[in-house]
């Protein structure tokens, strides 16, 4: 295996451009034109998904759920229901 970095280079340079380069350019404007004209569907697909999920997130919660109620933690006493310790014990 050749692995000397001029030669490689060199051989590089020798390789005849594509003949797509020249009109790539136009091709790539003209893709980027394309997507800008649906921006607008877009845009409203996600705003229906934002209505859609304010809707839903509304809807679950809703005035008749009663607020979560947090156990008290005490992180330096025998209390901690979360405790390694106490965890492990469970199962007995």
């Amino acid at each position: 295996m050749n692995t000397d970095l001029d030669q490689a280079l060199a051989r590089l340079a020798d390789i005849d451009e594509h003949p797509g380069l020249a009109t790539i350019d136009a091709s790539v404007f003209n893709g980027i034109r394309a997507n800008r004209t649906s921006v607008g569907t877009g845009l409203g697909a996600t705003a229906l998904a934002a209505v859609g999920a304010i809707a839903l997130g509304a809807a679950s919660a809703g005035p008749l759920s009663t607020p979560a109620a947090a156990a008290p933690l005490d992180p330096f006493g025998i209390a901690n229901p979360l405790a390694p310790s106490t965890l492990l014990l469970a199962d007995r």
